[in-house]
């Protein structure tokens, strides 16, 4: 009877646990009832913090890692229930405490119960002192940057530009490859170690083809803000900006190619109140005014000193480079990288190991003719490339290409280049002011991309070297047809290069050579371009020459040595543009009569033309440009003899004549003249010698006032002064450019009546000779382009302005003289009455002018800026000064004569 006690306990345990457990399954249906009542919470209190979480966020705040954690456990537990309560649906299909499925269901109220315990405790967690922490980025990240070489002036600059409180922009432009983005790294990393006041230092690569996205993205990245690819644009605006806002930051844009809204992506405009700053790299100066930049600094090439110096860097071998052979070919390496930073370290590097004389001639040959081919040039090219394929059209394109047919860092008249283009059909052949402009914008479009820039004077422009080989290198397809350009300009050729060489080209330039004669006739049935101009010992041309270049369209021939035009020019029936300007031809072959497409014909200085047949005119039915300036001057006048000469008559039947440029020596052609209105209204350039009888010109009454833009008066002994009438204020000789007066005795003033304010205000050069009844030339200080003065052997001469003149101290007169050239004046006092700041004067010559004691020139501006004196010795010692730092200052710029 023993074991019937403990059977007794055993059954009573069985039956509790029984009963606890069928109490369990019969109240399942109150537990998934509780179960989903707590979630719910839960649920509610997530989302709510989840809402705190972001507007949090947007104030660029960032989660704890305790209220991830705790989301991160709502996630699991929201599964784990939702887990529960399907299989409790798919369980309510079977009931009973003893059927085969009522041990799941034990097991289930199990589960609703443990989990009921986690979501009550999770709840309980989930009341936070903290949600979130603020981002703390590193003011400054470095960026990997090598020392520069040439670039402390600029980032002085820099550095005086962000003092400024009202700059909030600043752009740094330049060309392709000429250490913008060098720079800019180097201010980033100057901030590593020195005391500012910036909250955060961000750089971003924007490139040509930029995303507004991808920027964004990187500003928050670098704020340490939480960000996903797929998060809205909007939101990352407003997250980017109101961070920002609370911020004092700097913005550095390496590499910007289009304006760029800073508020579509989030950034507060910099100024003076939140002491914000950007800074951006630019390629092209639309781009500063487009970013609305505050300060403008121009990334500049490196000088000759500082280009060698990087060479020498990259090269690494002074034993080599202080052999004087390898020294003077290196020296002409460095010359042809024409201070690009990117090409002097890319030539650098691939003449670090030439050691022998051969190596380095080879080298400049190989820059001179395939640069492309030498070793890591194309990678320089192709950098440049992305200025070239930027350009806005095709046009612009073309006319760049066109300047690689001149000389490396030749200065272009930009006249001469339009009228080229025009030529060549790149812009409209009209000739009228339309085609023109488009020339002049196309320049101006090409030198905001840095591919031009200006020439020795402002009415040039020139390619850089390194510019020039890309250039030649797009021409021919990117080193895949070599033949379309032939250019050999400059040289020093004494032998034009074998026609072979250059048959099978679209243009061909051989200009600025020794070349004394063509041998060959050339097949060049595609030539449109033939540049021989400057060959001034070329003397002779084959009188086939041209038989075979039935395409030309521009021929030019300026400044050579021939003495007759082959008579093969009659067969190019293409021809548009022929320029003979200071040949020493003496007549035109009446085969130039065939060329019934030509539009320009220069005759500029073709001293020595003294005869023009009628057929050799008369027949250029198109001409629209014929310029025979201090040139052809017997003009046959009516009821004259020489029948076969080309007289006004058939100039007047050029209907389509608009830029004629004249000489006249006799006074019976100047009234001729005067009575043909389709001609004088075509004038532009005007040389009037010799001319008896003339005692005042009136160009007013000639018509002459327009459109002139020189006009020369040699030896007329009778002129007393020019004539312009009209009413006040009108603006007389509003295009001229050059006035030059030689060999006049009795021009006793050169205007007789004195010019208005709004007169001559294009007149850059003054140049006369030989007036020896003229005492001032005053009215020149009313001139606002005027950039060079020439008087020479005037005896009565006594000041260039009379102390008659009313000038103020701050006066805007001579604002952009660059020359003064004063010779034999015995009678000069005075150059102006009183002292002004000639602001652009680099150069004064005086040579015997023995009354001249001062020099009316202000010393307020740096002595780096003031003009070099060229005079004697004795004369500059005699000079009364009233500082004698103005002396001191004027020191170095002496030169003694």
């Amino acid at each position: 009877m023993d074991f019937i006690t403990p059977l007794i306990s055993i059954i009573d345990r069985l039956c509790t646990a029984t009963a606890s457990r069928a109490c369990r399954v019969i109240n399942l249906d109150r537990s998934m009832h509780y179960l989903t009542a707590e979630l719910n919470e839960l649920m509610d209190k997530r989302d709510d913090l989840t809402t705190r979480l972001e507007r949090a966020e947007l104030d660029g705040s960032r989660r704890t890692n305790e209220v991830q954690r705790w989301l991160a456990r709502v996630e699991v537990i929201e599964a784990e229930a939702a887990s529960i309560m399907e299989n409790f649906r798919q369980s309510r299909q079977g009931l009973g405490c003893f059927n085969p499925s009522c041990c799941s269901k034990y097991n289930m109220s199990t589960e609703m119960i443990e989990k009921l315990q986690d979501i009550s405790e999770l709840k309980g967690k989930g009341n936070f002192e903290r949600l979130v922490t603020e981002p703390r980025p590193a003011p400054v990240e470095e960026k990997p940057c090598k020392p520069a070489i040439g670039i402390g002036v600029m980032l002085d600059k820099v550095w005086e530009f962000l003092e400024e409180e009202k700059v909030g922009i600043i752009a740094l432009y330049g060309m392709g490859g000429v250490g913008k983005t060098t720079l800019l790294k180097t201010i980033n990393n100057a901030f590593l170690s020195s005391d500012h006041n910036f909250d955060v230092v961000i750089w971003v690569l924007v490139s040509k083809e930029f995303v507004v996205s991808k920027i964004q993205q990187s500003i928050v990245a670098r704020l340490g803000l939480p960000w996903a690819d797929s998060e809205a644009h909007e939101l990352l605006t407003s997250k980017i900006y109101n961070v920002l806002k609370k911020k004092r930051f700097l913005l550095l844009f390496d590499d910007v190619w289009e304006g760029i809204d800073l508020g579509d992506i989030g950034i507060p405009l910099p100024d003076d109140e939140n002491k914000c700053k950007l800074i951006f790299t630019t390629r092209s100066m639309d781009v500063c005014s487009d970013m609305d930049a505050h300060r403008k600094l121009k990334v500049e090439l490196l000088n000759d000193e500082k280009s060698w110096q990087l060479f020498c860097e990259k090269v690494g071998r002074m034993d080599v480079l202080e052999s004087p052979p390898i020294r003077t070919y290196a020296k002409t390496i460095v010359r042809k990288c024409g201070g690009l930073p990117l090409a002097l370290i890319t030539v650098g590097r691939a003449m670090a190991n030439k050691e022998t004389e051969e190596e380095w001639k080879y080298a400049i040959e190989l820059l001179n003719k395939s640069p492309s081919e030498f070793r890591g040039m194309e990678d320089v090219f192709t950098l440049l490339k992305f200025s070239y394929d930027n350009l806005e059209n095709e046009t612009a394109k073309m006319c760049f290409l066109y300047c690689s047919l001149f000389p490396q860092s030749y200065s272009i008249e930009k006249e001469q280049l339009v009228e080229y283009w025009i030529a060549e059909g790149f812009l409209d052949r009209s000739y009228d002011s339309n085609a023109y402009n488009k020339g002049y914008a196309a320049i101006g479009s090409l030198k905001v991309a840095f591919l031009l820039e200006t020439g020795e004077e402002e009415t040039q422009v020139k390619m850089n070297d390194v510019i020039r080989s890309f250039a030649l290198w797009i021409a021919s397809g990117c080193g895949v047809n070599k033949g379309n350009f032939f250019v050999e300009a400059s040289l020093g050729l004494t032998e034009a290069p074998g026609v072979k060489n250059w048959e099978g080209a679209q243009r061909v330039s051989l200009l600025d050579n020794a070349i004394t004669r063509l041998e060959e006739v050339p097949m060049c049935p595609n030539l449109l371009t033939l540049l021989l101009q400057w060959n001034n010992c070329l003397n002779r041309i084959p009188d086939d020459f041209f038989q075979s270049m039935s395409a030309l369209r521009l021929l030019d021939l300026s400044f050579t040595s021939i003495r007759r035009i082959p008579v093969s020019i009659g067969q190019l029936l293409e021809l548009r543009h022929l320029n003979l300007t200071a040949t020493k031809i003496t007549t035109l072959p009446k085969e130039l009569g065939s060329l019934a497409k030509l539009v320009h014909l220069n005759l500029l200085r073709t001293y020595s033309l003294r005869t023009i047949p009628r057929e050799a005119i008369s027949g250029l039915s198109k001409l629209v440009v014929l310029n025979l300036y201090y040139s052809y001057e017997r003009w046959k006048i009516q009821n004259s003899n020489c029948e076969d000469e080309v007289g006004f008559e058939v100039l007047e039947t050029l209907t389509q004549l608009r830029f004629l440029g004249l000489t006249i020596s006799m006074v019976t052609s100047l009234h001729r003249l005067s009575g043909i209105r389709s001609l004088v209204k075509c004038i532009q350039y005007l040389f009037i010698k010799e001319c008896e009888g003339l005692h005042q010109l009136e160009l007013s009454t000639l018509g002459y006032g327009k459109l002139l833009r020189r006009l020369s008066i040699n030896d007329c002994n009778e002129l007393n002064y020019l004539v312009v009438e009209g009413e006040a204020g009108e603006n007389w000789l509003p295009n001229l450019e050059v006035l030059a007066l030689y060999g006049l005795p009795t021009l006793i003033s050169v205007w007789k009546t004195p010019p208005r304010e709004a007169s001559l205000q294009n007149l850059r050069l003054l140049n006369i000779w030989y007036c020896h009844r003229l005492k001032n030339v005053s009215w020149i200080s009313l001139l606002p382009r005027l950039e060079a003065i020439y008087l020479f052997y005037c005896k009565a001469l006594e000041a260039l302005v009379s102390e008659d003149e009313k000038l103020e101290p701050d006066s805007k007169s001579f604002s952009r003289l660059k020359t003064i050239s004063i010779r034999d004046l015995p009678a000069l006092r005075i150059i102006t009455p009183l002292a002004l700041n000639f602001s652009c004067l680099k150069n004064i010559a005086v040579i015997d002018c023995p009354k001249l004691k001062k020099l009316s020139i202000r010393t307020a501006h740096n002595s780096t800026t003031l003009p070099t004196v060229h005079c004697s010795k004795d004369w500059w010692e005699g000079l009364e000064w009233e500082e004698v730092n103005t002396k001191n200052a004027f020191l170095t710029n002496f030169t003694s004569n």
